[in-house]
């Protein structure tokens, strides 16, 4: 039996929740990513520990969620819990996993995670990984499975297995000098939404401060190629938020500022934009110097 393309895409368009062309899309649940989409500053949280109570609480004041799974114990059971506690108490749950297995983004996905954040992305081929496993077909090869997201999702009408697709944000991280090297190939990946610089690690690897200039230039490197694939750029580093050369066209970070000027009780340390503990920049500048040409 042939079928035409029509046939193919209208049932695609049953199945998977594929757009029809023309077709008005809804306003995502995802509100991290639609204000991205609208061209504004993201800003998290980092969650660390299991603490439902003081999860619930931080997270009527951001964005997104960063759950660290990379640099902390907590178990995909820990997120899990904390996720269902208060699943719409407005940031949006993003994990940052340790690699981009199908294993761990099933997991991520099925528990109500509406993002991944994939470190140490040095090739084209971990970015293609990270972004094969985050969507449904016919975009990508996540599978059907149970879990909490679609109880969580699926609210009001709104049918979780065909907005997903749309509702996801794949963030991969730059991180050192060979990743720099690969950073067009790696922008261009469909499927990756955000290309973000992993400030403190891009330091270590390349043996830079981050007030030289060569620093700057492999920055400014990331910045351009992922300006030039149509995606989305950002510094974990929310210290450079403003003030830096190119905060203007940055627009994911890790920590910064709550929507309403909320301060968690632990940052004591004073400053709101700093990275977690163990991440911190060596320098700490305010603004960095201007890359040179």
């Amino acid at each position: 039996m042939r079928f035409s393309f029509r046939s193919c895409f209208l049932l695609a368009v049953a199945v998977f929740g594929v757009s029809a062309p023309g077709q008005p899309k809804a306003p995502l649940y995802n509100t991290a990513k639609q204000k991205l989409l609208e061209g504004k500053q993201v800003f998290s949280f980092t969650q660390t520990k299991f603490d439902i109570a003081g999860y619930c609480e931080a997270a009527k004041h951001y964005d997104y969620t960063w759950f660290e799974m990379q640099h902390s114990t907590l178990e995909f059971r820990d997120v899990e819990a904390m996720i269902a506690a208060c699943p719409h108490a407005g940031a949006i749950p993003m994990i940052r996993l340790a690699d981009a297995q199908e294993f761990h983004i099933q997991h991520a996905t099925d528990i109500g995670a509406l993002g991944v954040i994939i470190p140490t992305v040095d090739d084209v081929e971990r970015a293609r990984d990270a972004a094969k496993w985050s969507r449904y077909p016919p975009v990508a090869r996540r599978s059907s499975g149970g879990g909490q997201a679609r109880t969580i999702w699926g609210v009001n009408g709104v049918n979780y297995a065909k907005t997903f697709n749309d509702n996801m944000l794949v963030v991969v991280m730059i991180e050192s000098p060979t990743g720099v090297a690969n950073a067009s190939e790696i922008a261009r990946v469909d499927g990756v939404d955000v290309v973000l610089i992993g400030n403190n690690d891009l330091s270590v690897f390349s043996g830079f401060a981050q007030d030289d200039d060569r620093y700057q230039a492999l920055v400014k490197t990331i910045h351009d190629e992922t300006r030039k694939a149509g995606k989305i750029f950002g510094q974990a580093n929310a210290n450079y938020h403003k003030g830096h050369p190119l905060s203007s066209t940055s627009f994911f970070f890790q920590n910064g500022p709550s929507k309403d000027g909320w301060v968690p009780p632990s940052a004591g340390r004073g400053n709101v934009n700093a990275p977690p503990p163990g991440e911190e920049e060596t320098p700490n500048p305010k603004v960095a110097p201007k890359p040179k040409k």
